[in-house]
């Protein structure tokens, strides 16, 4: 099925409606080309919208909310508690993607942008062939094209994931059944949050982590929190294990690892990397070759070796986050309506990790510094001591803000607790300052509302100060 297609040949040709091709599409519709967007599903989006972001921070917010209410006096009272299950609260999810997706169609029609349905693949340097559903199949032709495919879950040789017990994070989102154990290959970010999501919903969690410690890339003390915290809710962290055999049952599935243990689960959940969706665009035709991982090397400009086709998301890797690529499509429609894109991507880009509780951070961490040799300071502050977190019942968490000793530069910001991905953009904002305007003497000197959880940086800057002579 196609829409709004006016002619065969474009200006440009976007092929996945994620963020980074939507990013793209605006700018260009809005710089005055004639634009079209191929989309292989059934409605705009992309995975962010459909299968990652957005599903799993849906459902993360409604265990979380379930959670609140279960431990605060004020609602549960009599030994009464609120119970859901997971295909229960999958509803919620599912009703955020179908008004995402909506809202998005909006931009595409309002901007006069093209979407063609279907699956696309080179034939020539200039020219995609998209195969309909109904087995049929155009021809459309570009002078540019932008490669945004984004990413799927890895799936290893030996794996089957056709077993119905057997699940990667897209296929999660389909689980009918109400399993009372389930065991997560893999413990990083997507990991982590479904780990949360379903020890929230009283789910027995088996976490496989092939790493020594959770989440390395973290601070060590938000990581430890994190471990703790996970722990303390009643997951099972088994921390430098790889699995051997996953075999699927007629009551579930048995992970065989290496070290010789074994364990068995209703179901699994393999969430253990993610590899670039560029198998199916035929790149040899055009002369590129992705790497081992389905990704795309590209400039400053995100122009592949082939000068007329760009790429951007998950499918150039690092940071592979859906607002990092919509900010490389507009980037990329800078480059191909002026020759050069005009912006990049900032120095500081943080972390938002949707566990529960959630963490966010910006800039470097302890180790880091420490390794650098660079003289720095911290400051903090936990949530159990501000006003409007007591007012909440959201005490668990702290904020953690490393500065330099002697400039007071900012140097890193880290937090752990309710609202982190939120609270840490107060400090991105001033450490995105230039000159003497991001020192930490900034959250010393301004006023915050009070009582708000912001008031943490200021309870975090004298505690740092404090420790200065």
């Amino acid at each position: 099925m196609t829409k709004n297609i006016k002619s065969l040949h474009f200006d440009a040709i976007i092929i996945g409606s994620g963020p980074g091709g939507e990013g793209a599409a605006m700018g260009l519709t809005k710089a005055g080309l004639n634009v079209a967007i191929i989309e292989r599903e059934e409605s705009v989006g992309g995975g962010c919208t459909h299968w990652g972001t957005i599903p799993s921070k849906a459902l993360r917010h409604a265990v979380s909310r379930i959670i609140e209410y279960n431990q605060n006096p004020l609602y549960c009272k009599n030994n009464s508690s609120l119970h859901s299950t997971f295909s229960q609260i999958l509803g919620h999810a599912q009703d955020v993607v179908n008004k995402q997706t909506r809202m998005r169609q909006g931009f595409y029609d309002r901007n006069q942008c093209s979407i063609i349905f279907g699956e696309a693949h080179f034939i020539d340097s200039h020219t995609v062939r998209v195969k309909n559903r109904d087995g049929s199949s155009e021809t459309y032709s570009a002078d540019k094209f932008v490669i945004a495919t984004g990413s799927r879950p890895y799936r290893p040789d030996g794996v089957n994931f056709n077993h119905p017990r057997i699940y990667d994070s897209d296929s999660i989102l389909q689980l009918k059944h109400d399993p009372r154990h389930i065991i997560i290959y893999g413990a990083g970010v997507i990991g982590c949050e479904y780990a949360s999501i379903f020890r929230g919903l009283g789910v027995k969690v088996d976490l496989i982590n092939t790493r020594h410690r959770l989440l390395e890339f973290l601070d060590n003390e938000i990581s430890d929190s994190l471990s703790y915290h996970l722990w303390n809710s009643g997951a099972m962290i088994r921390n430098g294990e790889t699995f051997e055999t996953i075999e699927g049952t007629e009551e579930g599935v048995i992970l065989y690892l290496e070290s010789g243990k074994k364990m068995r689960a209703d179901c699994l959940l393999y969430a253990n990397g993610r590899t670039g969706n560029t198998d199916k665009l035929n790149l040899a035709t055009v002369g590129l070759t992705p790497d081992s991982r389905g990704q795309l090397v590209v400039n400053n400009n995100y122009c592949t070796e082939v000068d007329h086709i760009y790429a951007v998301g998950d499918v150039i890797g690092y940071p592979s986050l859906a607002s990092a690529a919509y900010d490389q499509g507009r980037f990329v429609a800078q480059a191909i309506t002026n020759g050069e894109a005009q912006g990049s991507l900032i120095d500081h880009i943080p972390t938002g990790i949707y566990t529960i509780p959630e963490i966010s951070s910006v800039g470097k961490t302890e180790q880091q510094l420490t390794a650098e040799k660079v003289p720095y300071e911290v400051g903090r502050s936990q949530f159990k001591h501000l006003a409007r977190a007591q007012i909440a019942g959201t005490e668990v968490g702290s904020l953690k803000i490393l500065f330099h000793r002697e400039t007071k530069e900012i140097l890193g910001i880290h937090c752990f607790g309710e609202r982190a991905a939120e609270i840490i953009h107060i400090g991105q904002a001033i450490m995105e300052q230039k000159g003497e305007g991001n020192t930490i003497d900034y959250f010393v000197n301004t006023t915050f509302n009070y009582p708000t959880m912001a008031e943490a940086y200021r309870v975090a800057a004298l505690n740092g100060l404090n420790r200065l002579f």
